[in-house]
């Protein structure tokens, strides 16, 4: 069974940092040929927040996290990490990993939810002001 595991969420203050991780289960992570992190907030719908192609360097990210977040992809440990840096307020949310597997609909780009077919459970991001 193909599962992703997010960790590292937590409470941080405004201008904190935090680093969250995703660990795959029933598949390599390099089997996808995409994976990302998504983000909703109550009451809003989900939007992703950076993506990387985990054969290569490229990714690609929200105006919104540009310059603060940063997103990599080990293949030798077999994980996808989000570094983030000077939180915000509006960065509460959970936060949820995904991958790429297989054909999916590339229509909206590769950060629309619609491009990913596998998802973790979430992991709560709050920061405080």
């Amino acid at each position: 069974q193909v599962q992703l595991v997010e960790s590292g969420g937590g409470s941080v203050r405004t201008g904190g940092s935090l680093k969250l991780s995703c660990a795959a289960s029933g598949y390599t992570t390099s089997s996808a040929d995409f994976m990302a992190w998504f983000r909703q907030a109550p009451g809003k719908e989900r939007e992703g927040v950076a993506a990387v192609h985990t054969g290569g360097v490229h990714t690609a990210y929200a105006d919104s996290v540009k310059g603060r977040f940063t997103i990599s992809h080990d293949n030798a440990n077999d994980t996808l990490s989000l570094h983030m840096n000077g939180l915000k307020p509006e960065d509460t949310a959970m936060y949820y990993c995904a991958a790429k597997l297989g054909w999916t609909d590339g229509s909206r780009g590769v950060l629309a939810p619609l491009f990913y077919n596998v998802w973790g459970q979430g992991t709560q991001v709050t920061v405080s002001s």
